[in-house]
């Protein structure tokens, strides 16, 4: 091969990848967008049930107008929006595999000093032969969160708990700990 030929080969090899067609990747940015917006709405509601009716109140605002604020986020944006944790309040918010194995990194990082209001994670992944923008951060548990989520639940509110959530595993958490993260999914073409 000439030396000509063997060079014009080379550029070519070089410079065919970046013409390839690659999926637009979503902006982390409009992800860390509906983070701030789940956490501002879900904050705000829980502050209002607080002041009105307690930490029960404010349990009744997990149970019932978390999902609906997950789910019109869900619905504006075209993501999937969600929270998850290794130790769910509701069972039918267990973390899936992608999920799960983001959160366990995250506690080694955090085992090595990182804070959880730190951590995100944001990749373009496979799911069900389909491409995925997957985006997670953590949720760190903050001085209010102990109250229903701590090492020592007052035992009426232990038992509202449980009614509401038979299969709760979301208690002994200690401040700064990753209580869980907010999830959010958006197909790719």
């Amino acid at each position: 091969m000439s030396r000509f030929a063997f060079t014009s080969a080379a550029i070519l090899a070089l410079a065919l990848p970046a013409c390839a067609e690659t999926a637009p990747t979503p902006d982390k940015a409009k992800a860390a967008e509906l983070v701030q917006a789940y956490a501002g709405k879900l904050k705000a509601a829980l502050g209002s049930a607080l002041e009105t009716g307690g930490a029960e109140g404010a349990l009744e605002v997990c149970a019932k107008q978390a999902p609906v604020i997950a789910a019109e986020l869900s619905q504006s944006s075209g993501w999937t929006v969600a929270r998850t944790s290794l130790k769910p309040r509701n069972a039918a918010s267990a973390p899936d595999d992608y999920e799960r194995k983001a959160m366990e990194a995250f506690n080694v990082r955090i085992a090595k000093g990182e804070k959880a209001a730190d951590l995100v994670s944001a990749e373009v992944v496979e799911q069900n032969g389909k491409k995925a923008f997957r985006f997670i951060k953590a949720i760190p548990t903050a001085q209010l969160c102990l109250t229903c989520h701590g090492e020592n639940v007052a035992p009426e509110l232990k038992r509202k708990i449980v009614a509401l959530y038979p299969e709760d595993q979301a208690t002994g958490f200690k401040e700064g700990d990753m209580r869980g993260v907010f999830t959010l999914t958006k197909p790719l073409p």
